[in-house]
């Protein structure tokens, strides 16, 4: 962490005096709740950057906030078939910074500038990978949790003369950290006993065998979740330092008389035990169907006689759960649809589920993460509800953004 803020204090000090003489383009982000809104992602068209300060390329800016305080950001390329035969960045897809709305902030105002001098590269505090050296496993994390989830060679049968471990689930799974910098890399290296161990950084403690884990969907049919296998394909679109997207693909599976495929894409943001998730489903016999988000009923290490406490809010769409551990801490886990789409509760043998309807070929919006005692955070189960209601509060009222030339 104190690399992290040197390196940020550094910049601050260099980068307001190598701003060029060119205009600024003042980017106004309003919203309307009286709540605190921590580390508040805001986007922008790089097409509306480009109408104020035409040319300007990513890595020759600065994003400044009313102090003139130098902001990390992120410029996306979300449509890698354009094309800017110029250079002058038409190509790029969208601008990310982030700001602390205090509660009863309801407005802030940040400059964008063109320098002469290189922009350095942010730290990283949000990450997403493919995991050869573990079967075909994929990863993602921010500064506050962890996740992964298994690929087709994880599902497949033990060849004949060898030994590997079979698993078949769409379920997530969930890393506990406790430090902020990246930890995916490292606990891959480590080997697969000792991420199951605290070390300092933290551990899994989790766990999703066939379950839906923490967020993994499957389609309801009023009695049974009929669940997909493990995920087929991955595509990352955008990989940090703020912000990451990346899908997920699963191949065709039979419910309950439909066929149906599931297309799922991850925006993971730092600063958030969150991450919001998108799936699309392709229905082939219906128009339509009721999707159940799952969260395991008995995810705690074995031997840890766990003492699990849940709570289901309707006028938010939340569901959260309280795991209490003998020696690993207490893990919050929550699940949320703050949508219409939201259908009440159920559960079944394995998983607790929010119910959800979809159609064909249109995304649903929700959210799931986890956040762990030991990280220091949320050491209460009141603490952890607030902060996904303050989640709910906030995808219903999301910020508003307007750009305008100096």
């Amino acid at each position: 962490m104190h690399s992290l803020r040197l390196a940020a204090t550094l910049f601050a000090l260099l980068a307001p005096g190598s701003a060029s003489a060119a205009g600024k383009a003042v980017i106004t982000v309003s919203h309307s709740l009286d709540l605190a809104r921590p580390s508040e992602t805001i986007t922008v068209p790089w097409s509306e950057i480009n109408k104020v300060l035409p040319g300007a390329l990513l890595q020759r800016i600065a994003v400044k906030d009313s102090s003139g305080r130098v902001l990390p950001y992120q410029v996306t390329n979300v449509a890698p078939q354009a094309k800017d035969p110029k250079g002058e960045g038409v190509a790029y897809g969208e601008l990310i910074f982030q700001h602390d709305f205090a509660a009863g902030e309801k407005s802030a105002t940040f400059t964008i500038e063109t320098t002469d001098a290189v922009s350095p590269v942010f730290p990283t505090k949000s990450f997403a990978r493919y995991v050869p050296e573990r079967l075909d496993d994929f990863a993602w994390e921010n500064d506050k949790i962890a996740h992964r989830t298994y690929g087709p060679a994880l599902a497949e049968p033990v060849p004949a003369g060898g030994a590997k471990e079979v698993l078949v689930t769409s379920g997530l799974d969930v890393w506990c950290k406790r430090v902020a910098y990246p930890i995916v890399d490292r606990w891959y290296n480590k080997g697969h006993d000792h991420y199951h161990k605290d070390e300092g950084e933290g551990m899994d403690m989790y766990q999703v065998g066939p379950s839906r884990g923490c967020g993994g969907t499957g389609i309801w049919d009023g009695k049974t979740l009929h669940v997909g296998r493990n995920y087929k394909s991955w595509k990352i679109i955008a990989n940090g330092p703020i912000r990451a997207v990346f899908e997920l693909s699963y191949d065709t599976w039979m419910a309950n008389g439909v066929m149906v495929s599931e297309v799922k894409r991850f925006t993971v943001d730092a600063g958030h035990n969150l991450a919001q998730i998108e799936s699309t489903f392709q229905i082939t016999g219906a128009k339509e169907a009721i999707v159940g988000i799952g969260l395991n009923k008995n995810p705690a290490d074995r031997g840890q006689e766990p003492q699990i406490e849940t709570k289901s809010v309707a006028a938010s769409g939340a569901l959260t759960q309280w795991v209490a551990q003998k020696t690993n801490g207490t893990l919050g886990t929550a699940v949320l649809v703050p949508s219409d789409a939201f259908q009440g509760f159920a559960e079944d043998d394995r998983n607790l589920l929010v119910l959800a309807k979809v159609t064909t070929g249109q995304p649903l919006r929700y959210f799931a993460g986890a956040g762990w005692s030991k990280a220091g955070e949320f050491t209460t189960y009141a603490a952890w509800q607030s902060h996904v209601e303050n989640r709910a509060a906030r995808a219903r009222a999301p910020v508003s953004v307007i750009v305008t030339s100096n």
